[in-house]
């Protein structure tokens, strides 16, 4: 609630304060809050020079004013300790409780980004801007009314002293005051409040129009509250003899009222009608039309000027009847007086407003805002629809466009409020309060009613989502023409559960083709994560999705597990290394160095081709096995049987013999659509490579193919793999 403070005192004064203030003779919460307080603020003072403690007793006051109960007007006095405690959460939890400890904190909490709003302002920003980030504030911490009742008494005291005091007050503080707080207190219904925040504010923005306007009433004071006295006497003597009991009082007056009536309606000072004015307090409805029909049968009616806001109250609950007439002697009319006719209970309501609901569940059966208040959840979500609709007023006011015109604000069945963007749906509501309600969404209710999913939400509604057990997003929610989805995070969440399920599938297939091909091969008991680990995988899964995508080829499996079981004794093959002047050319123009007259084969596992660095391995009964040197295949039998590899190099091919094709594996994933293996088989056969096998698969949109071809060499490989690259719908292109 303070604005600043000078210098800090103590933590340990106050701690020991309440302790030994915690004593039976002080039972009295008012009191011993005070006493845990003074210790720390007494010598303290705010930015605006008023001492802290004094500041704290006059919004205590003024809460106590309001209808606020005495816990409410202790807490006054605990939202002023917070910054002079190291833990206050922790101490005034520990004194008073979590209840008093979390509202104190969450009040200093608004307070200190409220400062650091007004900190940030700049030279490019003007005054709207800062009112608005006020508002924006306190519509966030609006889920607990009695944080916005403190900063309501706790600015009007700011404006009060500086009036006594006559200490000027910023500009940007005034402003905000008329813009933010005075609004706020009227969509309360805290009227009085309302009135003096507006005069008070209105006061140090324009001082001249203020005393004008005060001069020209109290010139008049006299004569006007001569003529008022004689009024009220009157109206209560006649309407006595109709039988009606009544209470007629004389109505203050609010200058900033009076000045924007005159400025709306462009009337000098004389034309203003309720500066005179009456308020009759009845004891019920009927008594408040009866006394209409005397007042209308005795004055002359000005029509235009009638309202009924008994038949019709205001938004914020506002109820009365107000007429505007005028007293007719000997023929002539004379000054217009405005009388308002109100039950007892409206009138309470239209000085406490919603003041009179601190604790939610007072409201009981008298309802608030026209809503019928069964219980403490009904007045809640009157109150907070109050600060919604306050939110909205502002917001189609003088400041253009308003501050929240792309977001919307709903209620849980809780009384809790939701931030949305405009447009949103119970759907994107289900994903904000939490990502598996939204996930198992599958019907709403707003404001009591079943409603389609894809319904627009609007300001202040209640939504309640219908959750299956379990089950996912429907794939409709991603349409953008059906409209389920207005929120980006909602939308992205929905696209991260399709795409895990997509990945969980893949694994799944790949799990299948990995065990079916370990039963084959009789290694069932193998573990799959030590597999993984030896094909240079982090984990089994990651194993699974790569197979399961064809982006990895069994055969590497295969090659991996046989070596074991095919490895020759020692002594089956020379290994004695010769010089290289003995190199002799071998059977698929592949030299093996040391060692002639062996068989070689080419692996399938990464089909190697000139000019590719190779290695080989000895195998048993198929000679040596030619891998690429960064053959991951190859590497793992070389880490686990290192005496088997073996030198191997690209021999020269024999004369007349002509140029010896070789295998290649080309791997590409692309966008899928109609003629995409055309267009990619297209490029190869311009390019002079025969292709020679094609494997496809298209899962959701997305294909991933695998081309065989012949080459001679891989020179023009890179060259014609930038070709298919470009062919649209591909993502990429690369040799396996």
């Amino acid at each position: 609630m303070t604005e600043t403070t000078t210098r800090p005192a103590p933590a340990e004064h106050a701690l020991s304060a309440a302790t030994a203030q915690g004593q039976p003779a002080i039972a009295n919460m008012l009191e011993r809050a005070r006493a845990f307080a003074a210790p720390l603020i007494e010598g303290e003072f705010l930015d605006t020079g008023e001492n802290t403690l004094a500041h704290a007793d006059a919004v205590a006051a003024i809460v106590a004013s309001m209808g606020g109960s005495e816990a409410m007007q202790a807490a006054t006095y605990l939202v002023y300790s917070c910054q002079h405690l190291n833990r206050p959460q922790e101490v005034i939890a520990k004194v008073f409780g979590d209840n008093f400890a979390a509202l104190a904190v969450e009040t200093t909490k608004l307070v200190q980004v409220q400062k650091q709003t007004r900190s940030v302002v700049t030279a490019h920003q003007d005054a709207g801007a800062q009112t608005e980030n006020v508002r924006k504030m306190l519509l966030a911490f609006s889920r607990d009314l009695r944080v916005v009742m403190l900063r309501l008494a706790s600015r009007l005291q700011t404006l009060r002293h500086a009036a006594a005091s006559r200490t000027p007050v910023p500009e940007s503080l005034a402003r905000e005051s008329l813009q933010v707080f005075a609004p706020l207190a009227n969509r309360l219904g805290i009227w009085q409040v309302k009135w003096e925040i507006e005069d008070l504010s209105f006061r140090f923005l324009e001082p001249e129009t203020y005393k004008l306007i005060a001069r020209l009433l109290d010139e008049k004071r006299v004569e006007r509250e001569g003529y008022v006295a004689q009024l009220r006497e009157r109206l209560e003597r006649e309407l006595a003899a109709q039988g009606i009991t009544a209470t007629v009082q004389g109505r203050p007056k609010n200058i900033y009222s009076i000045v924007k009536k005159m400025r709306g309606k462009s009337l000098d000072f004389g034309q203003v009608f309720d500066i005179l004015a009456l308020r009759v307090i009845v004891t019920d409805v009927k008594d408040c039309y009866a006394v209409l029909a005397w007042v209308h049968s005795h004055f002359q009616p000005i029509v235009e000027e009638f309202d009924d806001y008994i038949a019709r109250p205001k938004a914020n609950g506002y109820q009365s009847l107000h007429t505007v007439v005028r007293e007719v002697a000997n023929g002539q009319a004379g000054k217009p007086i405005e009388i308002q006719i109100r039950t007892e209970q409206m009138h309470e309501h239209a000085e406490h407003g919603v003041a009179a609901h601190w604790a939610y569940k007072e409201a009981g059966p008298r309802g608030y805002a026209g809503v019928w208040a069964g219980g403490e959840y009904d007045a809640k979500i009157a109150v907070l629809r109050q600060l919604l609709a306050w939110e909205r007023d502002l917001a189609g006011g003088d400041q253009g466009k308003g501050l929240f015109d792309d977001r919307i604000y709903v209620l849980t069945p809780d009384a809790a409020i939701v931030e949305l963007p405009q447009g949103a749906t119970p759907v994107d509501f289900a994903y904000t309060v939490h990502t598996q309600l939204g996930h198992r969404c599958r019907g709403a209710r707003v404001d009591g009613a079943m409603v389609p999913l894809n319904t627009p939400l609007q300001n202040g509604q209640t939504v309640e989502v219908i959750a299956a057990k379990e089950g996912g997003p429907s794939r409709d929610w991603l349409n953008p023409d059906l409209a389920y989805l207005a929120s980006q995070r909602a939308r992205a969440k929905v696209r991260a559960w399709f795409n895990a399920q997509a990945t969980q599938e893949t694994v799944a297939r790949g799990r299948e083709a990995v065990e079916r091909l370990l039963q084959r091969e009789g290694r069932t008991a193998l573990k799959l994560d030590d597999l993984a680990s030896q094909l240079g995988f982090r984990s089994a899964d990651q194993l699974f999705e790569v197979v399961g995508k064809d982006e990895f080829s069994l055969r590497n499996i295969e090659n991996l597990l046989r070596p074991q079981e095919a490895a020759p004794p020692a002594d089956d093959v020379p290994l004695v290394r010769k010089p290289r002047g003995s190199e002799q050319g071998s059977k698929g123009g592949v030299l093996v160095v040391g060692v002639s007259s062996l068989m070689t084969q080419l692996a399938k596992c990464c089909r190697p081709a000139p000019p590719d660095a190779i290695r080989g391995f000895v195998t048993r009964g198929h000679g040596v096995s030619v891998h690429r040197a960064d053959c991951s295949t190859f590497r793992h039998m070389a880490n686990r049987n290192r005496e088997r590899v073996i030198e191997v190099e690209w021999g020269k091919p024999k004369a007349g013999a002509g140029d010896s094709v070789y295998a290649v594996d080309v791997a590409v994933e692309a966008a899928d659509r109609q003629g995409l293996l055309r267009d990619i088989s297209d490029v190869f056969a311009r390019e002079k490579m025969n292709v020679i096998g094609v494997q496809t698969q298209s899962v959701r949109g997305t294909a991933w193919m695998t081309f065989t071809i012949e080459i001679t060499d891989t020179s023009r490989l890179a060259q014609v793999l930038g070709v298919v690259a470009n062919v649209p719908g591909v993502r990429w292109a690369r040799r396996r």
